[in-house]
């Protein structure tokens, strides 16, 4: 068993979502930042050239990436191209299985939700199963604490922001339960898709130039 739990631990974001990168194959740093770009991952994490490079370097020194090669076309500069190692990988799944059913860090959970279709689909059903219980213990909790603020004559508009919190766990639940019953049909494609679109590989394409 590849033990991986200080690699998980110091896993952030930016570095989950580069390590999914290379689990569709090797890619170097420029290849990375292009292909986020296209799919609009800088909607969930920072992506920059100078946060990609790092977060590369940090990977490579953990043992979750490797080196493969150096390549060079005209006048470009050199690019090193990398590989998910298997500590890699594992870390990308256990990473997932402790972020999804968490209710309190949720940039963390939006990432691992991207990626949670790496984990069987049984499992996955079972961690938002928990993250749901979760989200509707709090949702009561902070329910009954702002009745009981009503009741006591507080201002409506010092409850604003408590307002705004219940009305995102009332959504998030409701889109739960109609989620869950989507991804338990087995119509519902789960996993890697068994042969690339062309739409994959032209952007695999344009992402190398």
């Amino acid at each position: 068993m590849i033990i991986v739990t200080d690699a998980v631990a110091r896993l952030t974001p930016l570095g989950v979502a580069v390590l999914a990168l290379l689990s569709e194959g090797d890619m170097h740093p420029y290849e990375m930042i292009r292909l986020m770009h296209f799919r609009r991952d800088d909607r969930l994490v920072t992506i920059t050239n100078g946060t990609v490079y790092h977060t590369v370097g940090r990977l490579e020194r953990a043992g979750l990436i490797a080196e493969v090669g150096v390549d060079r076309e005209g006048n470009r500069p050199e690019r090193t191209t990398y590989t998910q190692t298997d500590a890699g990988a594992a870390a990308v799944l256990e990473w997932v299985r402790r972020e999804l059913p968490r209710v309190d860090r949720p940039a963390e959970f939006r990432v691992a939700l991207a990626e949670v279709h790496g984990l069987d689909r049984d499992e996955a059903i079972e961690l938002l199963r928990t993250r749901r219980a979760a989200l509707a213990a709090a949702l009561d909790s902070l329910g009954d604490g702002h009745r009981h603020a009503l009741e006591k004559g507080v201002p409506e508009q010092y409850l604003i922001e408590i307002d705004r919190e219940l009305a995102l766990l009332r959504a998030e639940l409701a889109w739960m339960d109609a989620m869950l019953p989507r991804i338990a049909d087995p119509d519902f494609a789960w996993g890697p898709a068994p042969t690339p679109s062309e739409r994959y590989l032209a952007q695999r394409k344009a992402a190398r130039q």
